[in-house]
């Protein structure tokens, strides 16, 4: 089993491992949540001591959102309602995925290559971490899109990255999520495989959360898609 050593930034939560880290997941939460949100998610992962990773887990800014009657909370972009065809914060969704490109960049200058890491996200984090790392102009390591969806995705896919069209793609929804809907995630997963992304889909029997199956199977994709980055 890793040990990790937790440090708390101002804008951030970085989880350490003891040995030198092989790579960097770097996780976006969910709205209203913060980067706390996930910490706990790295010791049920349970990663082999031949793996050692270094999780990042970001503070989204805080700002007015107005699906939750312009209530302040921690958001990547404002929300104005669930739906495929409803407007979208363009400008929102391009300064977090500017953020979450600086942060890859940190990552490279501490020794971690592009390849080696990896974006994951859970609800409006998934959507950020698909528009972020679609569009990055080096080749990484993988992306988890959890409990999301994929917004703007024609205009995505017009300035996706080419260098990222063999990008693995770990998708998952709950069946019974009433806050995004299954269909959200199932439309997100065929978008991304019609435009020839390798897709993993899975669907789990739960709402709007992670379960005991979904982590097993993350922990599963992680360990293969990082022997082969290794």
């Amino acid at each position: 089993m890793i040990n990790y050593t937790k440090i708390t930034h101002l804008n951030k939560v970085e989880l350490n491992p003891e040995q030198q880290p092989l790579g960097t997941i770097l996780w976006l939460h969910g709205l209203g949540a913060d980067g706390h949100d996930f910490v706990p998610f790295v010791k049920e992962l349970a990663l082999p001591t031949s793996l050692p990773l270094r999780f990042i887990f970001p503070h989204a800014p805080l700002q007015p959102v107005t699906i939750n009657n312009g209530y302040v909370m921690r958001a990547w972009f404002d929300i104005i309602g669930l739906s495929f065809d409803t407007q979208l914060d363009e400008k929102g969704i391009a300064k977090s995925v500017s953020s979450v490109h600086e942060w890859i960049e940190e990552e490279k200058l501490r020794g971690i290559p592009s390849h080696r890491i990896i974006l994951a996200g859970f609800s409006q984090g998934a959507a950020i971490a698909l528009q972020a790392g679609l569009r990055f102009s080096e080749k990484l390591g993988g992306i988890i899109a959890l409990s999301g969806v994929l917004p703007a995705a024609e205009k995505l896919f017009r300035e996706k990255s080419n260098i990222n069209m063999s990008i693995p793609i770990f998708i998952a929804h709950g069946v019974t999520d009433t806050i995004i809907p299954l269909h959200f995630g199932e439309m997100s997963a065929t978008l991304l495989k019609n435009q020839g992304y390798p897709i993993v889909w899975k669907k789990y029997n739960m709402g709007h959360s992670v379960c005991p199956e979904e982590i097993r199977d993350i922990r599963q994709w992680l360990i293969e898609q990082m022997s082969v980055m290794l």
